[in-house]
């Protein structure tokens, strides 16, 4: 997962700052709903286990 976590925060990193505020992923209510880039990092960056979840949605969609 630490893989995972390091593309993430390269591919973070290479956002314009404006894009880094709009919604990346859409999740029903339970998982948090509308997910912005910003909030995704620092899920996974603080290893929550939203920011797991955040992940492995973003590795299923290919995202990342």
């Amino acid at each position: 997962m630490e893989d995972q976590k390091v593309k993430f925060i390269k591919v973070y990193a290479n956002l314009p700052i404006k894009i880094r505020n709009e919604v990346v992923l859409l999740l029903d209510e339970k998982e948090g709903g509308p997910i912005t880039w910003n909030a995704a990092y620092i899920e996974i960056n603080n290893d929550t286990k939203l920011g797991n979840i955040f992940l492995k949605k973003l590795i299923e969609l290919e995202i990342i």
